[in-house]
Protein backbone atom coordinates (compact mmCIF):
# COMPACT_ATOMS: atom_id res chain seq x y z
CA UNK A 1 0.00 0.00 0.00
CA UNK A 2 2.87 2.37 0.99
CA UNK A 3 4.24 1.86 -2.62
CA UNK A 4 0.94 2.66 -4.07
CA UNK A 5 0.13 5.50 -2.64
CA UNK A 6 3.84 7.36 -3.31
CA UNK A 7 3.46 5.70 -7.25
CA UNK A 8 0.44 7.85 -7.22
CA UNK A 9 2.01 10.89 -6.27
CA UNK A 10 4.28 10.38 -8.25
CA UNK A 11 2.26 10.46 -11.22
CA UNK A 12 0.38 13.56 -10.29
CA UNK A 13 3.07 15.36 -8.88
CA UNK A 14 3.32 17.16 -11.61
CA UNK A 15 0.03 19.00 -11.66
CA UNK A 16 0.57 19.76 -7.90
CA UNK A 17 1.52 23.51 -8.06
CA UNK A 18 -1.17 24.59 -11.20
CA UNK A 19 -3.81 22.66 -8.74
CA UNK A 20 -3.04 24.60 -5.89
CA UNK A 21 -2.64 28.16 -7.59
CA UNK A 22 -6.00 27.39 -9.19
CA UNK A 23 -7.55 26.56 -5.80
CA UNK A 24 -6.24 29.80 -4.32
CA UNK A 25 -7.01 32.28 -7.20
CA UNK A 26 -10.69 30.96 -7.51
CA UNK A 27 -13.33 31.17 -4.80
CA UNK A 28 -13.70 27.89 -3.07
CA UNK A 29 -17.04 26.03 -3.36
CA UNK A 30 -19.35 25.84 -0.05
CA UNK A 31 -21.03 22.06 0.04
CA UNK A 32 -23.71 20.83 2.33
CA UNK A 33 -24.51 17.02 2.57
CA UNK A 34 -28.08 16.29 3.36
CA UNK A 35 -28.55 12.97 5.08
CA UNK A 36 -29.26 9.99 2.63
CA UNK A 37 -32.65 8.81 2.10
CA UNK A 38 -33.13 5.13 3.55
CA UNK A 39 -35.64 3.18 0.77
CA UNK A 40 -35.19 -0.32 1.97
CA UNK A 41 -38.81 0.29 3.83
CA UNK A 42 -36.97 -0.76 7.20
CA UNK A 43 -36.81 1.49 9.86
CA UNK A 44 -34.41 -0.22 11.89
CA UNK A 45 -31.64 0.76 8.85
CA UNK A 46 -32.48 5.04 9.29
CA UNK A 47 -29.11 4.72 11.09
CA UNK A 48 -27.36 5.12 7.30
CA UNK A 49 -28.52 8.32 6.45
CA UNK A 50 -27.43 9.93 9.13
CA UNK A 51 -23.88 8.17 8.26
CA UNK A 52 -23.87 9.27 5.28
CA UNK A 53 -24.28 13.17 6.21
CA UNK A 54 -21.53 12.47 9.45
CA UNK A 55 -19.27 11.05 7.32
CA UNK A 56 -18.76 13.13 4.41
CA UNK A 57 -19.10 16.29 6.23
CA UNK A 58 -15.59 14.79 7.24
CA UNK A 59 -14.57 13.16 4.80
CA UNK A 60 -14.84 16.76 2.07
CA UNK A 61 -12.75 19.13 3.79
CA UNK A 62 -9.99 19.08 1.05
CA UNK A 63 -8.45 22.43 0.54
CA UNK A 64 -10.37 23.41 -2.61
CA UNK A 65 -13.67 23.30 -0.87
CA UNK A 66 -15.64 24.34 2.36
CA UNK A 67 -17.85 22.09 3.93
CA UNK A 68 -20.71 23.08 5.76
CA UNK A 69 -20.80 20.29 9.35
CA UNK A 70 -23.03 17.85 9.89
CA UNK A 71 -23.78 19.53 13.33
CA UNK A 72 -24.33 23.18 11.85
CA UNK A 73 -26.83 21.95 8.74
CA UNK A 74 -28.76 20.86 12.10
CA UNK A 75 -28.96 23.72 13.76
CA UNK A 76 -29.39 25.57 10.58
CA UNK A 77 -32.62 23.10 9.78
CA UNK A 78 -33.82 24.17 13.77
CA UNK A 79 -33.58 27.74 13.11
CA UNK A 80 -35.88 27.52 9.63
CA UNK A 81 -38.21 24.95 11.72
CA UNK A 82 -37.39 22.30 9.23
CA UNK A 83 -37.44 19.04 11.12
CA UNK A 84 -34.81 16.68 12.00
CA UNK A 85 -37.00 13.79 12.00
CA UNK A 86 -38.10 13.40 8.31
CA UNK A 87 -35.82 14.30 4.93
CA UNK A 88 -36.90 17.82 3.57
CA UNK A 89 -37.84 18.45 -0.12
CA UNK A 90 -35.45 19.34 -2.82
CA UNK A 91 -36.47 22.94 -2.75
CA UNK A 92 -36.48 22.67 1.29
CA UNK A 93 -33.31 21.54 0.70
CA UNK A 94 -32.12 23.87 -1.51
CA UNK A 95 -33.16 26.80 0.77
CA UNK A 96 -31.31 24.82 3.73
CA UNK A 97 -28.59 25.33 0.79
CA UNK A 98 -28.35 29.13 0.12
CA UNK A 99 -28.98 29.83 4.19
CA UNK A 100 -25.82 27.88 4.84
CA UNK A 101 -24.35 30.08 1.65
CA UNK A 102 -23.59 26.57 0.05
CA UNK A 103 -22.64 26.15 -3.61
CA UNK A 104 -23.12 22.30 -3.91
CA UNK A 105 -25.75 20.40 -2.29
CA UNK A 106 -25.14 16.35 -1.81
CA UNK A 107 -28.06 14.17 -1.54
CA UNK A 108 -28.62 10.63 -2.05
CA UNK A 109 -30.49 7.48 -1.20
CA UNK A 110 -29.81 3.74 -0.06
CA UNK A 111 -31.52 0.31 0.19
CA UNK A 112 -29.98 -2.34 2.37
CA UNK A 113 -30.44 -5.64 1.93
CA UNK A 114 -30.07 -7.60 4.87
CA UNK A 115 -28.67 -10.93 5.29
CA UNK A 116 -29.84 -14.23 4.16
CA UNK A 117 -28.18 -17.26 5.05
CA UNK A 118 -24.80 -17.15 3.81
CA UNK A 119 -25.46 -13.95 1.78
CA UNK A 120 -23.89 -10.93 3.44
CA UNK A 121 -26.35 -8.20 4.13
CA UNK A 122 -25.62 -5.57 1.40
CA UNK A 123 -25.98 -1.76 0.54
CA UNK A 124 -26.94 -0.16 -2.56
CA UNK A 125 -25.80 4.00 -2.49
CA UNK A 126 -27.07 6.24 -5.25
CA UNK A 127 -25.74 10.32 -4.50
CA UNK A 128 -25.96 13.20 -6.85
CA UNK A 129 -24.72 16.67 -6.70
CA UNK A 130 -26.66 19.65 -7.20
CA UNK A 131 -25.75 23.43 -8.31
CA UNK A 132 -27.53 25.06 -5.90
CA UNK A 133 -27.36 28.09 -7.31
CA UNK A 134 -28.57 27.24 -11.17
CA UNK A 135 -30.80 24.27 -9.01
CA UNK A 136 -29.45 22.16 -11.44
CA UNK A 137 -27.40 18.83 -10.95
CA UNK A 138 -23.76 18.92 -11.74
CA UNK A 139 -22.81 17.58 -15.35
CA UNK A 140 -20.01 16.86 -17.44
CA UNK A 141 -19.43 18.94 -20.69
CA UNK A 142 -17.51 17.49 -23.53
CA UNK A 143 -16.16 18.83 -26.59
CA UNK A 144 -18.83 18.56 -28.97
CA UNK A 145 -21.30 20.28 -26.56
CA UNK A 146 -22.84 17.43 -24.84
CA UNK A 147 -23.70 17.64 -21.27
CA UNK A 148 -24.44 14.31 -19.51
CA UNK A 149 -25.42 14.02 -15.80
CA UNK A 150 -23.95 10.92 -13.68
CA UNK A 151 -24.99 9.83 -10.80
CA UNK A 152 -22.66 8.08 -8.54
CA UNK A 153 -23.45 4.58 -7.78
CA UNK A 154 -22.25 2.22 -5.51
CA UNK A 155 -22.88 -1.70 -3.71
CA UNK A 156 -21.12 -3.44 -1.73
CA UNK A 157 -21.15 -5.32 1.85
CA UNK A 158 -22.77 -3.68 4.89
CA UNK A 159 -20.11 -4.18 6.90
CA UNK A 160 -17.99 -2.24 4.37
CA UNK A 161 -20.47 0.64 4.57
CA UNK A 162 -17.31 3.25 6.18
CA UNK A 163 -15.80 1.90 2.50
CA UNK A 164 -18.80 2.93 0.29
CA UNK A 165 -18.36 6.23 2.08
CA UNK A 166 -14.80 7.29 1.25
CA UNK A 167 -15.31 6.28 -2.19
CA UNK A 168 -18.46 8.42 -2.98
CA UNK A 169 -16.41 11.29 -1.28
CA UNK A 170 -13.87 10.36 -3.71
CA UNK A 171 -16.29 10.28 -6.46
CA UNK A 172 -17.97 13.88 -5.74
CA UNK A 173 -14.68 15.24 -5.61
CA UNK A 174 -13.70 13.59 -8.52
CA UNK A 175 -16.67 14.71 -10.62
CA UNK A 176 -16.24 17.95 -9.43
CA UNK A 177 -12.26 18.82 -10.40
CA UNK A 178 -10.68 15.52 -12.74
CA UNK A 179 -7.21 16.64 -11.74
CA UNK A 180 -8.07 15.78 -8.19
CA UNK A 181 -4.84 15.65 -6.41
CA UNK A 182 -5.80 12.53 -3.91
CA UNK A 183 -6.28 8.88 -4.78
CA UNK A 184 -9.42 6.77 -3.64
CA UNK A 185 -7.36 4.97 -1.45
CA UNK A 186 -6.41 7.79 0.97
CA UNK A 187 -10.26 8.29 1.09
CA UNK A 188 -10.97 4.65 2.06
CA UNK A 189 -8.87 4.77 4.83
CA UNK A 190 -9.57 8.32 6.05
CA UNK A 191 -13.13 7.19 5.90
CA UNK A 192 -12.28 3.75 7.67
CA UNK A 193 -10.67 5.23 11.35
CA UNK A 194 -13.43 4.60 13.39
CA UNK A 195 -14.02 1.03 13.78
CA UNK A 196 -17.60 0.29 11.69
CA UNK A 197 -19.40 -1.43 14.04
CA UNK A 198 -17.86 1.01 16.81
CA UNK A 199 -19.43 4.05 13.89
CA UNK A 200 -22.82 2.17 13.49
CA UNK A 201 -23.24 1.69 17.38
CA UNK A 202 -22.45 5.46 17.77
CA UNK A 203 -25.10 6.73 14.87
CA UNK A 204 -27.88 4.26 16.28
CA UNK A 205 -27.23 6.01 19.49
CA UNK A 206 -27.89 9.50 17.93
CA UNK A 207 -31.31 8.24 15.95
CA UNK A 208 -32.78 6.54 19.41
CA UNK A 209 -34.99 8.79 20.66
CA UNK A 210 -33.91 10.23 24.15
CA UNK A 211 -37.03 9.14 25.61
CA UNK A 212 -35.41 5.53 24.96
CA UNK A 213 -33.20 5.96 27.82
CA UNK A 214 -32.00 2.42 28.03
CA UNK A 215 -31.56 1.71 24.24
CA UNK A 216 -29.79 5.04 23.44
CA UNK A 217 -27.32 4.02 26.51
CA UNK A 218 -26.31 1.12 25.48
CA UNK A 219 -25.99 1.95 21.92
CA UNK A 220 -23.00 4.79 23.15
CA UNK A 221 -21.76 2.44 25.45
CA UNK A 222 -21.28 -0.11 22.73
CA UNK A 223 -20.06 2.10 20.48
CA UNK A 224 -16.78 3.20 23.45
CA UNK A 225 -16.41 -0.42 24.32
CA UNK A 226 -15.79 -1.58 20.42
CA UNK A 227 -14.05 1.41 19.71
CA UNK A 228 -11.77 0.68 22.65
CA UNK A 229 -11.22 -3.19 22.07
CA UNK A 230 -9.79 -2.30 18.42
CA UNK A 231 -8.43 0.62 19.03
CA UNK A 232 -5.59 -0.31 22.02
CA UNK A 233 -7.76 1.25 24.42
CA UNK A 234 -8.15 4.63 23.26
CA UNK A 235 -11.14 6.75 23.55
CA UNK A 236 -14.12 7.28 21.29
CA UNK A 237 -14.52 11.05 22.13
CA UNK A 238 -17.42 11.68 20.37
CA UNK A 239 -19.25 9.01 22.00
CA UNK A 240 -17.80 9.79 25.51
CA UNK A 241 -19.41 13.28 24.94
CA UNK A 242 -23.01 12.02 24.47
CA UNK A 243 -22.77 9.65 26.94
CA UNK A 244 -21.99 13.32 29.53
CA UNK A 245 -24.68 14.67 27.72
CA UNK A 246 -27.15 11.69 28.42
CA UNK A 247 -26.11 11.86 32.01
CA UNK A 248 -25.95 15.01 32.31
CA UNK A 249 -30.11 15.19 30.88
CA UNK A 250 -30.90 12.98 33.80
CA UNK A 251 -29.29 14.73 36.43
CA UNK A 252 -26.67 12.18 37.44
CA UNK A 253 -23.80 14.41 37.53
CA UNK A 254 -21.16 12.10 38.93
CA UNK A 255 -21.34 9.71 35.77
CA UNK A 256 -21.30 13.09 33.54
CA UNK A 257 -18.62 13.80 34.93
CA UNK A 258 -16.84 10.44 34.45
CA UNK A 259 -17.73 10.25 30.30
CA UNK A 260 -16.83 14.12 30.27
CA UNK A 261 -13.67 13.54 32.00
CA UNK A 262 -12.95 10.50 29.28
CA UNK A 263 -12.69 12.87 26.62
CA UNK A 264 -8.85 13.44 25.53
CA UNK A 265 -7.89 17.29 25.87
CA UNK A 266 -6.37 17.20 21.92
CA UNK A 267 -9.65 16.15 20.91
CA UNK A 268 -12.09 18.55 19.23
CA UNK A 269 -14.55 17.95 21.91
CA UNK A 270 -12.76 18.90 24.99
CA UNK A 271 -13.95 21.89 25.28
CA UNK A 272 -17.94 20.78 25.50
CA UNK A 273 -17.00 18.59 27.95
CA UNK A 274 -14.91 20.60 29.94
CA UNK A 275 -17.38 23.30 30.20
CA UNK A 276 -20.27 20.82 31.53
CA UNK A 277 -17.85 19.70 33.82
CA UNK A 278 -17.13 22.88 35.32
CA UNK A 279 -21.44 23.69 35.33
CA UNK A 280 -21.47 20.59 37.13
CA UNK A 281 -18.74 21.20 40.03
CA UNK A 282 -20.38 24.52 40.14
CA UNK A 283 -23.76 23.68 40.95
CA UNK A 284 -22.40 21.42 44.01
CA UNK A 285 -20.61 24.65 45.44
CA UNK A 286 -17.16 23.34 44.34
CA UNK A 287 -16.04 26.45 43.57
CA UNK A 288 -12.59 26.11 43.21
CA UNK A 289 -12.79 23.03 40.91
CA UNK A 290 -15.12 24.76 38.68
CA UNK A 291 -12.64 27.57 37.80
CA UNK A 292 -9.60 25.12 37.64
CA UNK A 293 -11.57 23.42 35.11
CA UNK A 294 -12.89 26.60 33.41
CA UNK A 295 -10.45 29.12 33.33
CA UNK A 296 -8.17 27.96 30.79
CA UNK A 297 -11.31 27.59 28.29
CA UNK A 298 -12.12 31.53 28.63
CA UNK A 299 -9.88 32.56 25.96
CA UNK A 300 -9.64 29.75 24.12
CA UNK A 301 -14.06 29.83 23.63
CA UNK A 302 -14.01 33.36 23.76
CA UNK A 303 -17.99 32.77 24.27
CA UNK A 304 -20.19 35.60 26.61
CA UNK A 305 -21.94 32.64 27.79
CA UNK A 306 -18.46 30.92 29.00
CA UNK A 307 -17.52 34.48 30.04
CA UNK A 308 -20.78 34.77 32.03
CA UNK A 309 -20.57 31.18 33.60
CA UNK A 310 -16.79 31.59 34.89
CA UNK A 311 -17.70 35.71 35.76
CA UNK A 312 -20.40 34.66 37.88
CA UNK A 313 -18.49 31.63 39.51
CA UNK A 314 -15.51 33.10 40.59
CA UNK A 315 -18.17 36.33 42.03
CA UNK A 316 -20.44 33.34 43.83
CA UNK A 317 -16.64 31.75 45.35
CA UNK A 318 -15.88 35.84 46.65
CA UNK A 319 -19.20 35.75 48.28
CA UNK A 320 -18.52 32.21 50.10
CA UNK A 321 -15.09 32.81 51.22
CA UNK A 322 -15.47 34.12 55.00
CA UNK A 323 -12.13 33.78 56.31
CA UNK A 324 -9.85 35.18 53.64
CA UNK A 325 -10.96 38.96 52.94
CA UNK A 326 -8.01 38.71 50.17
CA UNK A 327 -8.52 35.63 48.71
CA UNK A 328 -12.64 37.10 48.82
CA UNK A 329 -11.07 40.15 46.92
CA UNK A 330 -8.90 38.57 44.22
CA UNK A 331 -11.95 36.36 43.23
CA UNK A 332 -14.22 39.35 42.92
CA UNK A 333 -11.74 41.37 40.43
CA UNK A 334 -11.40 38.01 38.63
CA UNK A 335 -15.33 37.76 38.29
CA UNK A 336 -15.57 41.36 37.40
CA UNK A 337 -12.73 41.05 34.34
CA UNK A 338 -14.85 37.98 33.32
CA UNK A 339 -18.40 39.63 33.55
CA UNK A 340 -16.96 42.93 32.18
CA UNK A 341 -16.15 40.75 28.82
CA UNK A 342 -18.88 39.17 28.76
CA UNK A 343 -21.12 42.74 28.75
CA UNK A 344 -19.35 43.83 26.30
CA UNK A 345 -19.76 41.09 23.92
CA UNK A 346 -23.16 40.92 24.57
CA UNK A 347 -25.04 44.19 25.74
CA UNK A 348 -28.76 42.70 25.26
CA UNK A 349 -27.99 39.95 27.24
CA UNK A 350 -29.69 40.97 30.59
CA UNK A 351 -28.52 37.66 32.79
CA UNK A 352 -24.84 39.05 31.61
CA UNK A 353 -26.09 42.37 32.63
CA UNK A 354 -27.58 41.52 36.38
CA UNK A 355 -24.64 39.65 37.06
CA UNK A 356 -21.86 42.76 36.12
CA UNK A 357 -24.27 44.81 37.77
CA UNK A 358 -24.36 42.73 40.67
CA UNK A 359 -20.40 42.32 41.20
CA UNK A 360 -20.02 46.27 40.41
CA UNK A 361 -22.30 46.93 43.60
CA UNK A 362 -20.36 44.05 45.57
CA UNK A 363 -17.29 46.30 44.29
CA UNK A 364 -18.71 49.58 46.04
CA UNK A 365 -18.88 50.74 42.25
CA UNK A 366 -22.28 51.98 42.91
CA UNK A 367 -22.68 54.16 39.94
CA UNK A 368 -21.92 51.94 37.67
CA UNK A 369 -23.62 49.10 39.06
CA UNK A 370 -26.76 51.45 38.26
CA UNK A 371 -25.45 52.13 34.84
CA UNK A 372 -25.72 48.28 34.20
CA UNK A 373 -28.83 47.54 36.80
CA UNK A 374 -31.51 49.83 34.61
CA UNK A 375 -31.09 48.46 31.19
CA UNK A 376 -32.45 45.06 33.15
CA UNK A 377 -35.30 46.76 34.28
CA UNK A 378 -36.00 48.61 30.88
CA UNK A 379 -36.55 45.15 29.52
CA UNK A 380 -37.82 43.48 32.57
CA UNK A 381 -39.67 45.99 34.64
CA UNK A 382 -40.95 43.19 37.08
CA UNK A 383 -37.36 42.43 37.95
CA UNK A 384 -37.62 42.92 42.18
CA UNK A 385 -33.19 41.75 42.62
CA UNK A 386 -32.57 44.40 40.15
CA UNK A 387 -35.03 47.00 41.62
CA UNK A 388 -33.45 46.32 45.44
CA UNK A 389 -30.16 46.78 44.16
CA UNK A 390 -30.17 49.70 41.99
CA UNK A 391 -31.99 51.56 45.10
CA UNK A 392 -29.57 51.03 47.13
CA UNK A 393 -27.19 51.92 44.61
CA UNK A 394 -28.79 55.45 43.78
CA UNK A 395 -29.14 55.82 47.43
CA UNK A 396 -25.24 55.16 48.16
CA UNK A 397 -24.98 57.63 45.20
CA UNK A 398 -27.11 60.19 47.04
CA UNK A 399 -29.75 60.04 44.46
CA UNK A 400 -33.31 61.15 44.99
CA UNK A 401 -34.95 58.14 42.75
CA UNK A 402 -33.64 56.18 45.15
CA UNK A 403 -36.83 55.67 47.18
CA UNK A 404 -38.89 55.09 43.77
CA UNK A 405 -36.89 52.02 43.17
CA UNK A 406 -37.20 50.87 46.63
CA UNK A 407 -41.14 50.99 46.54
CA UNK A 408 -40.98 49.04 43.67
CA UNK A 409 -38.86 46.59 45.57
CA UNK A 410 -41.00 46.17 48.00
CA UNK A 411 -44.09 45.26 45.55
CA UNK A 412 -42.22 42.48 43.64
CA UNK A 413 -40.29 40.62 46.43
CA UNK A 414 -43.19 40.53 48.82
CA UNK A 415 -43.41 36.98 48.11
CA UNK A 416 -42.06 34.72 51.02
CA UNK A 417 -41.10 37.91 52.76
CA UNK A 418 -37.97 38.14 50.52
CA UNK A 419 -37.55 42.07 50.54
CA UNK A 420 -37.61 41.90 54.39
CA UNK A 421 -34.80 39.12 54.39
CA UNK A 422 -32.79 41.19 52.02
CA UNK A 423 -33.26 44.27 53.87
CA UNK A 424 -31.61 42.46 56.91
CA UNK A 425 -28.57 41.39 54.57
CA UNK A 426 -28.28 44.51 53.64
CA UNK A 427 -28.04 46.36 57.40
CA UNK A 428 -25.68 43.61 58.22
CA UNK A 429 -23.71 44.40 55.21
CA UNK A 430 -24.41 40.98 53.40
CA UNK A 431 -26.36 40.37 50.67
CA UNK A 432 -26.97 36.50 50.25
CA UNK A 433 -30.41 36.28 49.08
CA UNK A 434 -29.14 37.47 45.77
CA UNK A 435 -28.02 34.70 42.98
CA UNK A 436 -26.20 34.90 40.21
CA UNK A 437 -28.21 34.52 36.60
CA UNK A 438 -26.84 31.53 34.50
CA UNK A 439 -28.54 29.71 32.21
CA UNK A 440 -26.94 26.27 30.91
CA UNK A 441 -25.88 27.37 27.52
CA UNK A 442 -27.07 25.35 24.31
CA UNK A 443 -24.56 22.93 22.98
CA UNK A 444 -25.24 25.16 19.73
CA UNK A 445 -22.46 27.64 20.87
CA UNK A 446 -19.98 24.93 20.94
CA UNK A 447 -20.50 23.61 17.42
CA UNK A 448 -20.10 27.23 16.58
CA UNK A 449 -16.27 27.31 18.12
CA UNK A 450 -15.48 24.05 16.84
CA UNK A 451 -16.63 24.99 13.59
CA UNK A 452 -14.28 28.31 13.19
CA UNK A 453 -11.87 26.33 15.02
CA UNK A 454 -11.78 23.64 12.19
CA UNK A 455 -11.83 26.15 9.12
CA UNK A 456 -8.64 28.37 10.90
CA UNK A 457 -6.61 24.26 11.70
CA UNK A 458 -5.99 21.42 9.29
CA UNK A 459 -7.03 18.44 10.91
CA UNK A 460 -4.17 16.27 12.29
CA UNK A 461 -3.67 13.49 14.32
CA UNK A 462 -3.09 14.38 18.13
CA UNK A 463 0.47 16.64 17.97
CA UNK A 464 2.35 14.09 20.68
CA UNK A 465 1.85 11.09 18.73
CA UNK A 466 2.71 12.82 15.33
CA UNK A 467 5.54 14.51 16.52
CA UNK A 468 7.51 11.46 18.54
CA UNK A 469 7.26 9.69 15.52
CA UNK A 470 8.65 12.42 13.00
CA UNK A 471 11.28 13.13 16.17
CA UNK A 472 12.06 9.25 15.95
CA UNK A 473 12.78 9.67 12.28
CA UNK A 474 14.70 12.90 12.20
CA UNK A 475 16.99 10.81 14.48
CA UNK A 476 17.19 8.05 12.32
CA UNK A 477 18.46 10.18 9.45
CA UNK A 478 20.81 12.53 11.13
CA UNK A 479 22.43 9.26 12.38
CA UNK A 480 21.73 7.67 8.54
CA UNK A 481 19.66 4.71 9.25
CA UNK A 482 17.53 5.39 6.42
CA UNK A 483 16.05 2.07 6.68
CA UNK A 484 14.42 3.00 10.14
CA UNK A 485 13.54 6.03 9.12
CA UNK A 486 11.49 4.95 6.51
CA UNK A 487 9.37 2.82 8.54
CA UNK A 488 8.97 5.18 11.01
CA UNK A 489 7.35 7.27 8.56
CA UNK A 490 5.16 4.57 7.14
CA UNK A 491 3.54 4.89 10.31
CA UNK A 492 3.13 8.61 10.10
CA UNK A 493 2.26 8.88 6.81
CA UNK A 494 -0.80 5.35 7.72
CA UNK A 495 -2.53 7.87 10.14
CA UNK A 496 -1.60 11.66 8.58
CA UNK A 497 -1.49 11.34 4.94
CA UNK A 498 -1.10 14.85 4.83
CA UNK A 499 2.15 15.31 6.95
CA UNK A 500 4.13 17.75 5.10
CA UNK A 501 7.76 17.22 7.41
CA UNK A 502 6.93 13.49 6.37
CA UNK A 503 7.23 13.35 3.04
CA UNK A 504 10.31 16.47 3.28
CA UNK A 505 12.12 13.64 5.13
CA UNK A 506 11.71 10.92 2.57
CA UNK A 507 12.81 13.67 0.17
CA UNK A 508 15.85 13.93 1.54
CA UNK A 509 16.25 10.21 2.08
CA UNK A 510 15.50 9.87 -1.35
CA UNK A 511 18.29 12.51 -2.38
CA UNK A 512 20.84 10.56 -0.21
CA UNK A 513 20.31 7.41 -1.88
CA UNK A 514 20.43 9.17 -5.51
CA UNK A 515 17.06 8.31 -6.40
CA UNK A 516 16.44 11.74 -7.85
CA UNK A 517 12.87 11.32 -9.56
CA UNK A 518 11.81 9.78 -6.40
CA UNK A 519 12.99 12.59 -4.18
CA UNK A 520 11.12 15.23 -6.50
CA UNK A 521 7.87 13.55 -6.03
CA UNK A 522 8.16 13.72 -2.13
CA UNK A 523 9.68 16.89 -1.99
CA UNK A 524 6.79 18.68 -4.01
CA UNK A 525 4.15 16.45 -1.97
CA UNK A 526 5.61 17.87 1.15
CA UNK A 527 5.22 21.36 -0.78
CA UNK A 528 1.17 20.60 -1.69
CA UNK A 529 0.92 20.64 2.33
CA UNK A 530 3.09 22.95 3.25
CA UNK A 531 4.27 25.57 0.57
CA UNK A 532 6.71 27.52 3.58
CA UNK A 533 9.26 24.34 4.21
CA UNK A 534 11.61 26.40 2.64
CA UNK A 535 14.05 23.47 2.84
CA UNK A 536 11.85 21.56 0.49
CA UNK A 537 12.48 24.57 -2.20
CA UNK A 538 15.99 24.46 -1.77
CA UNK A 539 16.66 21.11 -2.42
CA UNK A 540 14.40 20.67 -5.50
CA UNK A 541 16.59 23.58 -6.80
CA UNK A 542 19.30 21.55 -5.94
CA UNK A 543 18.18 18.80 -7.75
CA UNK A 544 17.26 20.78 -10.75
CA UNK A 545 20.59 22.15 -11.12
CA UNK A 546 22.17 18.51 -11.18
CA UNK A 547 19.99 17.96 -13.66
CA UNK A 548 21.02 21.49 -15.52
CA UNK A 549 17.33 22.18 -16.07
CA UNK A 550 17.80 26.51 -14.94
CA UNK A 551 14.65 27.70 -15.13
CA UNK A 552 13.29 25.07 -12.75
CA UNK A 553 16.28 25.85 -10.35
CA UNK A 554 15.50 29.51 -10.54
CA UNK A 555 11.93 28.85 -9.80
CA UNK A 556 12.66 27.20 -6.60
CA UNK A 557 15.56 29.48 -5.73
CA UNK A 558 13.28 32.69 -6.19
CA UNK A 559 10.90 31.07 -3.93
CA UNK A 560 12.78 29.88 -1.10
CA UNK A 561 14.02 33.39 -0.91
CA UNK A 562 10.44 34.94 -1.03
CA UNK A 563 10.01 32.97 2.28
CA UNK A 564 13.71 34.01 3.80
CA UNK A 565 15.20 36.40 1.95
CA UNK A 566 18.79 36.09 4.40
CA UNK A 567 18.48 32.10 4.82
CA UNK A 568 22.00 31.31 3.87
CA UNK A 569 21.26 27.96 1.85
CA UNK A 570 18.61 30.03 -0.53
CA UNK A 571 21.46 32.40 -0.99
CA UNK A 572 24.09 29.85 -1.99
CA UNK A 573 21.51 28.41 -4.16
CA UNK A 574 20.74 31.72 -5.88
CA UNK A 575 24.28 32.15 -6.26
CA UNK A 576 24.69 28.58 -8.20
CA UNK A 577 21.85 28.88 -10.64
CA UNK A 578 22.86 32.87 -11.96
CA UNK A 579 26.23 30.06 -13.17
CA UNK A 580 24.12 27.85 -14.06
CA UNK A 581 24.15 27.38 -17.98
CA UNK A 582 27.17 29.80 -18.53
Amino acid sequence: MFKKIFYSFALISIAFFSIRAQTVNKNADTVMILPFENTSNKAEFNWGGESFADSLSDLLKVPSLNVVSNQERKIIQQRLRVPLTTLPSLATSLKLAREAKASLLIAGKYNIVPAQGDTAATVSVTAKIIRVNEGRFLSEEFPDGRRITRDIILNDALGNLQTVEGQVAYQILYQRDKALPFSQNQFIETANKVPARAFEAYIKGLLTPESELQTRENYFKNALRIFAEEKDGAIYASTALELGHFYLNQRKNNEAIEYFSRVPQESPQYAEAAFYTGLIWWQQNNFEQALAVLRPLAEDLKLTSVYNTIGAIAVQASLAEKKNKGKSDALLNEGLDFLKKAADSAPDELNTRFNYGFALFLNNNFAEAAQQLRPVLAINSRDGESYFLLAKALEKSGDSTAADFDNQARRFLSENNRYAKLESDWKNSRIDGINLRVVQPPRKDFVSVVLIKKQATPMQTPQSETETLLAQARTFYKNGGDDEAMAVLRKVLASEPMSAEAYLLLGNIHLRRGDLEQSVSSLKTALFWDSQLINAHIALGKIFLEKRDCLQAKNYSVSALTIDAENQDALGLQRQVERCGK
